[in-house]
Parts: C-alpha cells; structure tokens; sequence
C-alpha cells in the first residue's frame, strides 16, 4: 500500500486511537446510545476506524439504530477522500515543503528513536523524511495494526458504504479540510515529545488490542475513558483540547440541532468522542437530555 492510501485508511484512526492505556472493568452493553427530546431522536454509535474480519458482524445494535435512522453522520466526508484534489492537499499540508525537515525538527533523541523503530519494521526512514510527526505516526499506526490483520473496513467506512447503497442520506460534523488541519498541527512545537510518546504507544499495541476491542463492543465507558481520554489528558492537554475536547464542542450544537427535528439521525463517532468528563454523553447529559444505552 503506497503512503497516501496508508494515510487514507488512517486519518480518522489516529485522531481516535493515538493514545492507548490502561483499563477497568465496569461491563454494559454496546457502544450505541439513544439520545431523546421529546418525541425525537438521535442515536450515537461509537467507531473503531479500523477493524479486523473477525470483529464483524457488529453488535446487533448498529443495525438497530441504522435501520432506524433516514439519516447517518459521521465525522467527515469519507467518499471525497478518494477524489485527487483531497489527495493533493493532504500531501501538500502533511509534508514539509521547504527546507524543514525530520531530522531539522526533532532533536537527536526522537530522531534515533524514530530512526531505530523504522529498522524494526524494515522500512527506510527516507521514506517519510518529509513528513510532519502527525502523518508520520498515522502511517506508522495504521501499519501496525494492519501488521495485526486489522484492515480500514471500520465501523465508518462499513455504515459509509451501507448508506450509499440503500440511498440514506449522509451528513458529516466536521470537512476534511478540518480533519487534515488537525493532523497537520499535530505535536506542533512539540515535535520530538510527540514522536517519543507515540512510538512508545506503537511498541504496546499489539499487547492492548484485544481489550480494546472487548470495551468497545460491550460499551465499557469506564475502560474507554481510561484507554482513550485519562492519560492524554495528563500526558498530553494540548492535544487532548483540540483533538477530543474542542471538536465535541463543535459537534455538540449540530447534535442539538438533529434533536430539534423530526427526523432520525445515527451519529457515528470516534469511540473517545463518547466518553470521560467531556465526551458527547456527558454534554448531553448535563444539558438535560435523555440518555439510554441499548
């Protein structure tokens, strides 16, 4: 796979899985919530950007909420970012295009680590010389799950394709060109402390992916918090704030304006978008609406 179709598959991935930790168990039900306002509804669906075949079918409660939904959200246009002008710009603002580059930007530390990580997967760092830290550790994530039989077939992309073919209509919460800008930023003025955390990130992934799976499909707020939301928060609150906290704020009136209408909508979200003290349940909770795992 060439480093923009890697990059394709693992946008959406890394602003969900960038940081992995911890757990506690606390069991409920699935990753799906039904969000009332009088005789309104919304449903929120938790995603995991890539999946592996055996994790499909996905709980019976997806299907629930989509076939009972004339409307499906997601995060961003998942459809154009096959389209060359998006291609063009991701390149464009991912890569240094003057004469910055890794090894000018990282200091020595980070640039040997990221250097003797790539000798570990058998790949020249040359390859990505000219790529910022955030498409560099995309591209890193999204091979090593893929290493791990994971494929970009996730929750989004499998409920993208279910409602061009039966014709529902799509929406998103936020462009690409948004979703690129956050990528692009990514451990901006701190571009060697965020190659060494994500590198270490990388070297634990294959011991935290079953867990992780296992609290996403049973809607284990407490286990997700932990693994998504807590040590970002105290390892990283600049990156939390814009990657997790900013973009539910921005999320939330559009979710507010759904419950306003008639019409059913399925709202399906990175899994960390849902959890901890500033997920989307808990806004919608504090505002006083109905909220109800299925």
């Amino acid at each position: 796979m060439n480093n923009m179709a890697v990059f394709r598959s693992g946008c959406n991935f890394l602003l969900t899985f960038i940081v992995l930790m911890l757990s506690n168990n606390v069991s409920a039900d699935t990753s799906v919530w039904e969000v009332k306002f009088d005789s309104n509804t919304v449903y929120l669906g938790g995603t995991v950007h890539l999946l592996r075949p055996s994790d499909y079918p996905l709980p019976e409660e997806y299907e629930q909420a989509y076939q009972a939904s004339s409307k499906i959200y997601l995060e961003t246009d998942l459809s154009s970012m096959n389209e060359l002008s998006v291609q063009t710009k991701m390149l464009e603002q991912l890569t240094y295009q003057n004469a910055r580059s890794l090894k000018t930007v990282l200091n020595e530390e980070a640039y040997t680590a990221l250097s003797d990580y790539m000798v570990e997967i058998g790949m020249p760092l040359m390859m990505m010389e000219n790529f910022k830290p955030g498409m560099v550790i995309s591209t890193l994530q999204v091979m090593e799950f893929q290493r791990n039989g994971f494929t970009p077939q996730g929750v989004d992309v499998y409920f993208n394709n279910r409602a061009i073919e039966d014709a529902k209509t799509l929406g998103q919460l936020e462009s690409i060109q948004e979703q690129i800008g956050f990528l692009a930023s990514m451990g901006e003025g701190n571009e060697s402390e965020f190659i060494l955390l994500s590198i270490r990130d990388l070297e634990e992934t294959t011991e935290i992916m079953n867990d992780m799976i296992a609290a996403w499909r049973t809607g284990n707020n407490d286990q997700l918090a932990a693994m998504f939301v807590t040590e970002m928060q105290n390892e990283a609150p600049d990156l939390y704030d814009t990657l997790l906290r900013q973009r539910n704020l921005n999320w939330f009136p559009q979710i507010e304006q759904m419950l306003s209408d008639s019409v059913t909508e399925f709202v399906l979200v990175g899994a960390a978008h849902l959890v901890g003290p500033d997920g989307l349940l808990r806004l919608l909770s504090r505002k006083g609406y109905q909220v109800r795992q299925l």
